[in-house]
């Protein structure tokens, strides 16, 4: 195939945004349509997509494409997360032992803006907005699209197709209804909900707390977390039970009942949120789903990727920047393959599967650790230890949020592997009372290796029988 021919691209977020911009790079003729407004040209609506968490991954894509000094601009460091407890106390659990390892809080829209900008200043890349898709052709390659001010519909062809169309994606749910693709889809919602409030800047534009950390007010069943904003505000989001247990989102119908319920959990939070009550109930309650499906190509010449192909839960920040590492893996094997598209999506599709699909338990895992076990003491002493290892041997030893959020060369897979044995090492070994005051820190870290090296070898074991 020459690099001439066509490529449609439904879906002009993050990472269709992107790969318009990568693919375009590289020299082809990028045709990318979205059926939203173009975010550049119309006001943001509030409490609409959670803030984005950025780190190590999500940088590596960014250098890819040579973004990387323009989105340094809007990221803001957090070292770590600042635990709230219910009368008001607040203690900082550091994310690694390394001064330069932390993650960022950056603003969506301004990453998108970011990305979609330098695609548009490409010639050989064109955008449209407004269009809806509304079917596709797997095997002849062409789409339909409605225009959301004419209601007239559009059918774009080209030589390949890239769904980077959301965790609804309509090429998902087209290749879902081919059978001869018999392709396997799940979705699995959580049980709990979200909805985005806000702690407003100071009149003098200053910060009402801590700017240089995520913030959490664990609460075992429900959480807030907040994220600063360059402006001096916080994005702050409420994740609350939907209809079970005996807070939820069905309950809290009144004014009352929401001034009650965060009077009683979050008290320090409601002096930081003065329109706490008229934003809970303008703000929409959004959902949160796990989205798994395979195959995710079809024909040799379609492909989705991004949220339309592995739709993650926000609780480890990596949704957006699994998306991102998607076109830095495409990337690698369009390198490898050069025109041979078949290959490319087969090879890209072999890697990345094992590796969105450990990102998304480790997503869950990590909801069920932020509400529930990062105030628990046990939790805290893990985490000092951990820190106090990476501090004192950076080569020896990574924490499994270490392995994930700051090592972006190592996969998803195998920092889930090796982060959940270190974690079962670790917790069991205090529990036990084997890591004593009178041991040094480096006897401390050879035990932790010892049990660590047995545990994977019991679970390579486990795998082979």
């Amino acid at each position: 195939m020459s690099k001439k021919e066509n490529i449609l691209i439904i879906g002009a977020g993050l990472c269709g945004s992107l790969l318009a911009l990568r693919l375009g790079q590289r020299g082809y003729q990028v045709k990318l349509v979205e059926k939203r407004p173009d975010l550049r040209k119309v006001e943001q609506d509030a409490g609409r997509s959670i803030n984005l968490a950025f780190s190590d991954r999500g940088m590596k894509a960014m250098r890819m494409v040579g973004l990387q000094d323009q989105v340094k601009k809007l990221c803001l460091p957090m070292l770590g997360r600042m635990i709230h407890d219910k009368q008001g106390n607040k203690f900082m659990s550091l994310y690694s032992g390394r001064e330069d390892k932390y993650i960022n809080s950056i603003s969506r829209p301004g990453l998108n803006m970011i990305l979609l900008d330098a695609a548009e200043a490409l010639p050989n890349v064109t955008m449209l907005f407004n269009q809806s898709c509304q079917s596709v052709d797997l095997e002849n390659t062409t789409a339909v699209f409605k225009d959301y001010n004419t209601k007239e519909e559009t059918t774009h062809s080209a030589d390949l197709i890239f769904g980077t169309d959301g965790a609804g994606s309509v090429m998902r749910n087209n290749m879902f209804a081919n059978k001869q693709l018999r392709l396997s889809f799940s979705m699995d919602w959580l049980s709990h909900s979200y909805k985005e409030l806000t702690i407003p800047a100071l009149k003098d534009g200053g910060y009402r707390t801590d700017n240089n950390a995520l913030h959490i007010w664990p609460r075992g069943e429900n959480m807030l977390i907040s994220l600063p904003n360059l402006d001096g505000s916080f994005t702050v989001t409420l994740f609350l039970a939907h209809e079970t247990g005996a807070d939820n989102f069905e309950k809290l119908n009144t004014p009352e009942k929401v001034t009650e319920y965060f009077e009683r959990e979050f008290p320090d939070a409601v002096s930081l949120m003065p329109n706490l009550t008229e934003e809970f109930f303008e703000n929409p309650t959004g959902h949160l789903g796990t989205v798994k499906c395979y195959p995710w190509n079809a024909y040799g010449n379609t492909l989705i990727m991004g949220d339309a192909a592995h739709a993650i839960v926000p609780f480890y920040g990596q949704g957006m920047i699994a998306s991102f590492e998607d076109v830095v893996v495409l990337d690698k094997y369009i390198e490898k393959y050069q025109d041979d598209w078949k290959t490319i999506f087969s090879e890209y599709q072999k890697e990345r599967k094992k590796d969105t699909d450990a990102i998304a338990d480790l997503a869950i895992d990590n909801f069920y650790e932020m509400k529930e076990h990062t105030a628990n003491p046990l939790f805290q002493e893990k985490r000092k230890l951990e820190i106090a290892f990476e501090d004192n041997y950076p080569e020896k030893y990574n924490s499994k949020y270490s392995l994930v959020t700051f090592n972006a060369d190592i996969p998803y897979s195998e920092a889930m592997e090796r982060g959940r044995a270190q974690d079962k090492a670790i917790l069991n070994l205090l529990d036990d009372g084997k890591l004593t005051e009178a041991m040094s820190l480096e006897e401390k870290l050879t035990l932790v290796l010892k049990e660590t090296k047995e545990i994977l070898h019991d679970d390579d074991i486990a795998k082979n029988l």
